[in-house]
């Protein structure tokens, strides 16, 4: 098995059990992120091309800032935070808009399923909900989810080019 192959079945098994533990938990282990930051380490290091490895760190450190500004201000949550900086440096500045374009159409139509699940849910209700459990019953988007989604299609787009 070549490296390449080796990296893209390691990282849509990383990706799979954080989207997994995302959707029934709404965690992102730091082990799963470390375990992405290590393959991205090791694909950067295998590509031997350090002005590709200088050019994803500096994309991915942008990225990890811009996204800890949405978390800081409550928009986003920490792990999905965490897991966009890893994952962008794991698929590389070369496909770093693919995986962004992914991330948000994913994100956004998790977002859109999980606002219906609501209304459904609100429908078939018997009782009509409090109005303390309507507040305490806020709605979450596993985000984590999308950007696992992205991460995959990015590493299989590398693996499998298009172009």
């Amino acid at each position: 098995m070549n490296l390449q192959l080796a990296i893209l079945v390691l990282g849509i098994c990383i990706f799979a059990f954080v989207a997994y533990g995302d959707i029934r938990t709404r965690r992102i282990p730091n082990e799963m992120i470390v375990a992405i930051l290590l393959l991205a380490a090791f694909r950067i290091a295998i590509d031997g091309d350090p002005r590709a490895g200088l050019l994803t760190l500096a994309a991915s450190t942008a990225l990890f800032v811009a996204t800890f500004l949405l978390f800081w201000r409550g928009l986003l949550g920490g792990g999905d935070v965490k897991l966009i900086g890893a994952t962008a440096l794991l698929v590389g500045y070369h496909n770093f808009f693919e995986f962004l374009f992914v991330m948000s159409v994913s994100g956004a139509l998790i977002a859109v399923a999980v606002l219906a699940r609501d209304r459904l849910g609100r429908r078939q209700a018997t009782e009509p909900a409090t109005e303390d459990q309507e507040i305490s019953a806020r709605l979450t988007v596993p985000y984590g989810v999308a950007i696992a989604a992205a991460g995959m299609v990015s590493l299989l787009v590398q693996y499998f080019p298009t172009r």
